[in-house]
């Protein structure tokens, strides 16, 4: 006949696994969220929650206990279930036989509906208005001269339509052509005599060669391979 520690030593035993596994859920339902910041700007920030993208504003609540405390071009400060932590912009990676950096810029839409992104064009700076309905990578003929393209010796004269008129243009090649850290080489490029447009155009000949997801108030960029 079994002693009584016998007994309970059993019972203990039938116990343990329910014990384990009680301990596991638990650990499990408080694990915190991977939170990851992608993109960055003035009380707004892209983070991803768990593989989940969403964009997070100052004062507002967002995803699994993750709210915005702070935000600008630098860092993020994020507080996840109550505790504060400050983030820098991290890059994102893809999954295949060796981890690849996938390239992505988010344009925050600016005034009047634009969307306006920081680049440059042969190595010098640039500030782009992304648009969709411009074919190439459109400048007015004084943007071009600042940028050093010779368009008069090495570009080919076409006639270009605009909002008023048609008006004699150059097709050129642009050698590299950057937003953010996605840089992308020998991209069409158009310029227009006189002053329009006012601003250069990131048109289709450099977008067709990103994805693109308009988040409503942020432009997601992203590089093909």
């Amino acid at each position: 006949m079994p002693s009584a520690a016998t007994t309970l030593l059993k019972g203990a035993k039938r116990l343990l696994p329910a014990v384990l596994l009680s301990a596991v859920v638990v650990g499990s339902a408080w694990a915190e969220p991977e939170v990851r910041v992608v993109g960055l700007f003035a009380n707004a920030a892209v983070v991803n929650v768990d593989g989940q993208r969403h964009m997070l504003r100052v004062g507002k609540p967002g995803p699994d206990g993750v709210t915005l405390i702070s935000a600008d071009s630098k860092s993020a400060t994020i507080s996840i279930n109550g505790q504060r932590r400050q983030y820098g912009l991290q890059r994102e990676y893809t999954q295949g036989f060796a981890e690849r950096e996938t390239q992505r810029v988010s344009i925050a839409r600016g005034e009047g509906g634009h969307f306006i992104a920081n680049g440059s064009i042969n190595g010098q700076n640039v500030q782009f208005m992304v648009d969709t309905g411009a074919t190439s990578v459109a400048m007015n003929a004084i943007q071009a001269r600042r940028l050093g393209i010779d368009f008069l010796v090495t570009g080919t004269e076409v006639r270009a339509s605009t909002a008023s008129a048609n008006v004699k243009a150059y097709r050129v090649r642009l050698d590299r052509v950057k937003v953010g850290d996605i840089e992308l080489n020998g991209i069409d490029g158009l310029v227009l005599e006189g002053r329009f447009p006012t601003d250069v155009l990131l048109g289709m000949s450099w977008l067709s060669r990103v994805r693109m997801d308009d988040q409503g108030s942020t432009l997601v960029l992203e590089r093909k391979y």
